[in-house]
């Protein structure tokens, strides 16, 4: 028999400022995994101990779980492959110092940007982020992160993403090669609208299923978006085919989370619906 697709969302999506009201958000929906970046809260994104302590994370944490929630991911993103050495550096520190300390919010991933030569956006665009040097440079802060994930006992989540050195499925696959043994603390985020950007509606299915095929053992959690905003998709007009991810899902490890992103506080109730009825649906 099938177990319930584990849903849940980003914690941004709400306005909040404690993990209690974040909890009562988030039960309200009927959402039990959280993504959370520490800016929900007010914190920096890779806070050191002084701004978040260790008590501080733990107190999130049991907020967390008395309502019944996980903390599936904790955010530690920055620009990996910046092309400015000194701020990647610091950066890179910084982070690998907070990932160290995540063991005590029982989180299952720090989720992490596999950077772009953009100096100003670590999403964004830019030519030069498909070069050998910013994968070189990505490779060395991800070298630095490593041993941190390993003292925390976190999974280092990288998500496929267009601009980022980690672009495509290939680029995934080339990372685990270089990897090796230490392959192990990396976990694979699937986004479907992601996989799909620049990609002929003609050939949708065939990169969903080759990514869910290739990464789907290393896929750690999926996330629910569009190539559209969410009020396009519930209009009807959506690009994504959720029937398919659903049916995909099925296939991926039992506990896989599917989070959803981008959505508003207002829109949250009938994207839940319309994922809920797609899973539904690919079962049947």
């Amino acid at each position: 028999m099938n177990q319930p697709v584990p849903l849940g969302a980003f914690a941004r999506i709400f306005h909040v400022q404690t993990a209690v009201q974040l909890a009562e958000a988030f039960r309200a929906h009927g959402l039990t995994q959280v993504q959370l970046n520490l800016s929900t809260f007010g914190f920096p994104t890779l806070p050191t101990e002084i701004e978040v302590s260790s008590p501080t994370l733990e107190g999130i944490r049991d907020d967390l779980v008395a309502a019944g929630l996980t903390l599936w991911g904790v955010s530690a993103t920055f620009n990996t492959a910046h092309p400015d050495l000194s701020r990647r550096m610091d950066q890179t520190a910084l982070a690998a110092n907070f990932i160290a300390r995540l063991g005590c919010t029982g989180a299952h991933a720090a989720t992490l940007c596999s950077g772009s030569r953009d100096p100003g956006n670590m999403w964004g665009f830019h030519p030069d982020t498909t070069s050998e040097s910013a994968w070189r440079d990505f490779r060395t802060s991800l070298d630095v992160l490593l041993p941190a994930a390993e003292r925390s006992g976190v999974l280092l989540a990288i998500e496929p993403e267009p601009a980022n050195t980690v672009a495509d499925v290939d680029r995934a696959l080339r990372l685990l090669r270089e990897l090796g043994e230490d392959a192990h603390r990396i976990g694979f985020i699937l986004d479907p609208a992601n996989l799909i950007t620049n990609v002929a509606p003609s050939d949708h299915k065939y990169t969903l299923e080759r990514a869910f095929g290739e990464l789907g053992d290393r896929a750690i959690c999926v996330h629910a978006k569009d190539v559209v905003a969410w009020s396009s998709t519930l209009a009807g007009q959506g690009v994504v085919d959720y029937e398919l991810v659903g049916r995909l899902h099925r296939d991926l490890a039992s506990g896989v989370p599917l989070i959803i992103q981008d959505a508003t506080p207002e829109e949250l109730a009938d994207v839940v619906k319309l994922l809920r009825t797609s899973i539904e649906r690919s079962v049947a």
